[in-house]
């Protein structure tokens, strides 16, 4: 297979790296704690992030939702970079072999660089990141992405990060943790659980498609397709209607009422330490926890933070279907509002429940999971992780499925069908596609 050798790099990589992820309490590390006045759990130099807590009443079309929970603050925007050139007329992506704190699998395939401010000022004291230098000069080569994204707007309180893909022509070091790979062999390795890293996913969905549609000669794009609905639904000559999403978009932004409050973690009623974690008494998608951390070959070797903690496996999902009178592959995405959305609400996937959820289900996802537990039509069925940086072994359940039959109930407003070429064009503004619906676009064979 082409990513054989790829994978024996990362078990390579893997067996010689020396990790050491202990759990410890909040009072035992020398650098996090509790600051009582202020009710968040912060660091002694006031960096990289803090964690507050956040109460918020959200009511729609007569439906109210009460929510309290703790929620990192991280007041900067990192990079998310990678490099790539062109070989004997062919694109490569200078893609990097690195650990973050809270892997499942220690390592994992990720962009060029993936950088915090904290890091790449090196407010930490550390190693400057390596490749820095080309992102932070990118004027100087062909910019093929340069877009500010969400990241999961039910732990972060409107996290964003620059999501960029520079083309250079010049010879470059690639270093032992860096190795060039094709689209096509990255896209083989996402269907390996947990390898290809959710920053990866994040960037290469922003890859700009749907300017295909200005090629003069598409014959040679159209023979590489496997499916010429996908391809129709990149390249056709249909207006990208963006007066009614937008009009939909606004509505829920308009008409919904909002609330919300930062108060101190010890004043969220339902939260408290319990053996040195801060748990929910209630089932949750989540609990903090404290580790102390060693990793080898990191800007910082050893450190203490603390780190999200999934009670469980989300599950995403994209209902998709082919269009009978257009030929196009379409997209079933909802209008959906998160507590740390950057604007109220983004594009979401089909389907995006935690492990622990106290919504109802509406028919769409009701209609969805009835697919799925029943195996009709999925196309793609991974686990795949979660930032691991402050996330710890959270994994998720991303599938793409094709619609059996038309749905026998009326498909309600905050839902719409999408071709490619929309949500494509639509990713190239800030703000518009949350982390997960990205996330599964990117799975795609394009």
């Amino acid at each position: 297979m082409i990513i054989n050798s790829i994978i024996k790099w990362i078990d390579i990589l893997n067996d010689s790296l020396n990790v050491s992820i202990q759990k410890e309490f909040l009072e035992d590390s020398n650098f996090w704690f509790y600051d009582e006045e202020k009710g968040i759990i912060t660091n002694k130099n006031n960096s990289f992030f803090h964690i507050t807590g956040l109460r918020e009443t959200y009511k729609l079309n007569g439906k109210e939702q009460l929510i309290e929970q703790p929620i990192i603050i991280q007041n900067e925007i990192g990079y998310l970079g990678i490099i790539c050139k062109e070989f004997e007329g062919i694109m490569y992506y200078l893609m990097q072999a690195k650990i973050e704190p809270g892997n499942i699998n220690k390592i994992q395939i990720s962009p060029t660089i993936q950088a915090t401010k904290s890091n790449f000022t090196q407010k930490h004291g550390g190693k400057c990141p390596a490749y820095i230098d080309y992102f932070m000069n990118a004027d100087k080569y062909e910019i093929i992405v340069d877009q500010i994204q969400s990241e999961q707007s039910s732990r972060f309180y409107k996290k964003r990060n620059r999501n960029i893909i520079i083309k250079i022509d010049e010879e470059i070091e690639v270093l032992p943790s860096h190795r060039w790979m094709t689209m096509e062999q990255i896209k083989a390795l996402m269907r390996i659980d947990n390898l290809v890293n959710m920053d990866t996913r994040t960037v290469l969905s922003c890859i700009p498609y749907y300017k295909w549609n200005d090629l003069k000669d598409k014959e040679v794009i159209e023979k590489s397709f496997k499916e010429k609905a996908l391809y129709k639904s990149i390249i056709n000559d249909d207006p990208i209607d963006l007066v009614s999403i937008y009009n939909r978009i606004n509505d829920i932004k308009m008409y919904s009422e909002k609330t919300s409050e930062f108060v101190k973690l010890k004043d969220l009623k339902s939260w408290h330490m319990q053996d040195g974690e801060f748990i929910c008494k209630k089932p949750y998608p989540y609990k903090i926890i404290f580790c102390k951390i060693a990793i080898d070959d990191r800007e910082v070797k050893e450190w203490t933070q603390p780190l999200f903690e999934a009670i469980g496996d989300a599950t995403f999902g994209l209902l998709m279907r082919d269009n009978k009178k257009n030929g196009k592959r379409e997209f079933l995405v909802k209008i959906k509002h998160e507590l740390g959305c950057f604007d109220e609400v983004e594009l979401a996937p089909t389907l995006q429940i935690e492990a622990v959820h106290n919504e109802e289900l509406d028919n769409v996802e009701k209609y969805f999971l009835n697919q799925v537990n029943n195996k009709k039509n999925i196309v793609f069925d991974h686990y795949l992780s979660e930032e691991g940086g402050r996330f710890y072994h959270e994994q998720n359940r991303n599938l793409l499925v094709m619609q059996e039959q038309n749905f026998d109930f009326e498909l309600p407003r905050e839902y719409m069908w999408l071709d490619y070429k929309t949500l494509n064009y639509l990713v190239q503004h800030n703000n518009i596609l949350n982390i997960q619906l990205r996330n599964l676009l990117s799975l795609l064979e394009i």
